[in-house]
């Protein structure tokens, strides 16, 4: 069976590909043929004739109904992982003659989905349709497409014709970002002083205006540390201090071994607090950049948003080593967590492969040991341990 399937798609893709009432027809014609053969009968030389003639008519129009047809995409708007993603097509009739009973069919990666199609009744003359579905995401990643299927079988319906359009695509999904109500991971980072920043720090602590740029009123997700009381007691509403970006802690670094081979549910989780931590650092009005073995440091939100989407497992490092400063490490293998530098935290994700032997080489830094069984928004809004 497999060998008739690939038989007739290289007959749709090249020629045209008999539908079953076309096998029937052209068993007919022949049936007729014969019998005039057999019986010299001129009515059924005239019958075979015509049924002859209709079968050469219906294979060659679905091949001309394919011509003259372009087909233009439009961009694709990036979403988050369970949103749909908006896909638009524009089909348009290059031709003097109308175009009727087309299938439509975009090819999108399987990891999407099967593909989608559309059937079109009618485009008139040197006008266009435009097709606008919406399709499910489920998980984050950038994808790809280049094809977009075009299929008919006009007028008689006894023949099929299938024919390719190079029409790429690229999808962007975002990973799902958490709303972080607070951190303490990102909250304490650069409280305790280190040799790297000890000058720079107890210069900056001398007055208070080197440290503060300005006052506003407080946001939801600041940190209380920031707070001004003396002047919140004046106005009565809370003022939040903007501090000049002196400290470590005002430039976090958010850093993801995408080296090390993850067990996959694990690395997703790793994806989402990347990009939950960064966007909440941002609502904290702290500089915040991601670095990854593949991209290097990046900031931006967009830019980042997209080295999650397509950050992999155990890609190869293409950037240079972690940042020589404190930073918030996300990892699989705690073997690394004794090469960071002084004052930077962990998010572990125990691996079941790693013996208790190996996981207490971690146990004199701060941070967090995430547990698959309790979500992970929680975990990251829990005190440091």
């Amino acid at each position: 069976m497999k060998i008739f399937a690939r038989m007739a798609d290289w007959l749709e893709t090249r020629w045209v590909n008999p539908d079953y009432s076309g096998w029937v027809f052209l068993g007919f014609a022949l049936s007729f043929l014969g019998s005039a053969i057999n019986t010299m009968a001129g009515w059924l030389y005239v019958i075979s004739g015509i049924s002859f003639a209709l079968l050469i008519v219906a294979a060659v129009l679905p091949v001309r109904s394919l011509k003259g047809i372009s087909i233009q995409r439009y961009p694709i708007q990036p979403v988050s992982a369970g949103d749909h993603i908006n896909i638009e097509l524009e089909i348009k009739n290059q031709s003097n003659q109308p175009k009727t009973l087309l299938q439509v069919q975009d090819t999108i990666p399987f990891i999407l989905g099967q593909p989608v199609q559309q059937v079109i009744e009618i485009i008139p003359p040197h006008e266009s349709y435009r097709w606008v579905y919406h399709h499910p995401t489920t998980r984050r990643g950038v994808y790809r497409w280049h094809t977009v299927g075009l299929r008919t079988a006009t007028p008689l319906g006894l023949f099929w014709c299938r024919r390719q359009r190079q029409v790429a695509a690229t999808a962007i999904v975002y990973p799902t970002v958490l709303s972080l109500t607070s951190c303490p991971l990102m909250d304490e980072m650069g409280q305790q002083e280190t040799p790297q920043y000890y000058s720079r720090d107890r210069r900056s602590k001398s007055t208070t205006e080197d440290l503060t740029r300005s006052l506003r009123p407080y946001r939801w997700g600041d940190p209380i540390r920031l707070v001004h009381w003396k002047t919140s007691a004046r106005y009565g509403e809370l003022r939040v201090r903007e501090l000049e970006v002196f400290t470590g802690s005002q430039e976090p670094l958010i850093c993801l071994d995408s080296t090390f081979n993850w067990h996959k549910e694990d690395f997703e989780g790793a994806v989402i607090a990347a990009a939950s931590l960064y966007f909440y650092a941002s609502r904290c009005q702290l500089n915040a950049k991601l670095w990854t073995a593949g991209t290097g440091l990046v900031h931006g939100n967009r830019v980042v948003l997209e080295a999650l989407a397509s950050v992999e497992a155990a890609e190869e490092a293409s950037a240079n080593n972690l940042p020589n400063q404190p930073l918030i490490w996300l990892t699989q293998n705690p073997q690394t967590l004794k090469t960071l530098p002084a004052g930077s935290r962990y998010i572990l994700w125990p691996s079941r492969e790693l013996t208790q032997e190996k996981n207490s080489t971690y146990q004199d830094r701060s941070g967090y040991t995430i547990d698959p069984e309790q979500p992970l928004q929680l975990q990251l809004q829990s005190p440091l341990r």
